[in-house]
């Protein structure tokens, strides 16, 4: 049974951790990178995705306990990312700065843009900051202006600090080196939902109803419900991995967007769109319950149990539970979350692990904190339980989906 004390313990696990651990008091923000056994690096680069997802965490913790000590964590990062990532000279952020808060990377990911939205977006409706939602009106004209394909739809990648085109566009080493990717495309959509809730604003809602219409038009393959993951500038998809966190995500984020545009045709599509791709997504369980990598080209499954898979596990199937009533996405859910108390929680160091091996081993040579390991699916599983626990209790009537 899932019980929302549960979640409310982890979720404030995860934030003592990230107020204690990870505030860098010397140079100012955040540290870059904590090892598994919780030393710090002082001198590792500072990601801009780290610090907007940082930010996320506190606002969106703040708006559910306002609790001070949550908005000053969320103001800290707001202050750092204002004053080191966003450029000055040619909008955007910068993709990293050094230790000191210089920009080191200075190359424009739209992912890194979407993200730093996204927080500045959460941060204006928890704080009430005017100037914060100027930032992510900002951010958004510049992804707009810069990386929009007006031709074809969707968004490009990556540029160069000044907006011009640059060969390597990957997010990381282990990517494609695609015009367009499913990632960016998914973390473009959530933070468009969510400024969309603080800034009803007709063009934001356009772009927010044509990238719902790329994921139906484009990036879910029909025939299987799985995300294609990368194509090139015309939508021709480039073959590559299943990624079952990323499906199981995109069902109930796809979904949130449509239920913001109030549109009851588009809600009830993505409804059944969610359950779909809820359980395409179970194709990646394990008998243990828990959610594998993905499924790479050619058959070999990647087995390893990463953390933000097996907390969007949790949510994502519980969120097609609730739309259908279909009784086995709650037992997905709870087995997710059963899976992440045993194995996935770091009961002596604090946090999550990365992840575990098949054996239940961690992951070695891992971070706690870094560039992606961020405070951002473990905490927002755990207030998003916590919301729809206390919504709707497993044995009310639910919303089925027509038909």
């Amino acid at each position: 049974m899932l019980q929302a004390a549960d979640f409310q313990q982890e979720l404030d696990n995860i934030l003592g951790y990230w107020m204690t651990c990870v505030p860098d008091h010397e140079h100012g923000g955040f540290y870059g990178q904590v090892s598994a056994d919780n030393q710090p690096n002082p001198r590792a680069p500072k990601g801009s995705v780290l610090n907007a997802r940082i930010l996320w965490t506190f606002a969106a913790a703040y708006g559910r306990s306002q609790d001070p000590a949550h908005l000053a964590v969320a103001r800290r990062a707001y202050e750092y990312l204002t004053i080191h990532f966003l450029d000055p000279d040619h909008g955007g952020v910068y993709w990293t700065v050094d230790y000191l808060g210089q920009p080191l990377d200075t190359k424009k990911q739209l992912y890194a843009l979407a993200f730093s939205l996204y927080g500045l977006a959460e941060y204006c409706r928890a704080s009430g900051d005017e100037t914060a939602l100027a930032h992510a009106q900002t951010l958004f004209y510049s992804i707009e202006l810069g990386g929009f394909d007006r031709l074809r739809g969707g968004y490009y990648e990556a540029f160069a600090r000044d907006w011009q085109s640059i060969d390597d566009l990957r997010l990381s080493d282990k990517d494609a080196n695609a015009q367009k990717t499913t990632n960016t495309h998914l973390h473009i959509l959530e933070a468009y939902t969510t400024l969309y809730q603080v800034w009803p604003d007709p063009q934001l809602r356009q772009q927010l109803n044509a990238l719902l219409l790329n994921f139906t038009d484009h990036i879910i393959d029909p025939r299987t419900q799985h995300l294609t993951l990368f194509f090139d500038e015309d939508w021709q998809p480039q073959p590559d991995a299943i990624s079952f966190g990323h499906d199981v995500e995109a069902a109930w984020l796809l979904l949130e967007a449509a239920q913001t545009l109030g549109e009851p045709c588009l809600v009830i599509h993505f409804q059944e769109v969610a359950v779909q791709m809820a359980q395409a997504a179970a194709e990646g369980l394990a008998p243990d319950g828990s959610l594998r990598y993905e499924l790479a080209p050619g058959g070999h499954w990647a087995d390893d149990r990463h953390w933000w898979v097996q907390a969007e596990a949790v949510v994502g199937f519980y969120n097609a539970f609730e739309v259908s009533g279909d009784a086995q996405f709650q037992a997905r859910s709870e087995d997710a979350w059963r899976f992440i108390q045993a194995h996935i929680l770091d009961r002596s160091q604090g946090e999550w692990h990365w992840g575990v091996r098949a054996d239940y081993s961690p992951m070695p040579g891992e971070d706690k904190v870094g560039p992606w390991k961020c405070p951002y699916h473990n905490s927002r599983a755990c207030l998003e339980m916590l919301r729809r626990l206390g919504s709707i209790g497993v044995t009310d009537t639910l919303q089925t989906i027509p038909g």
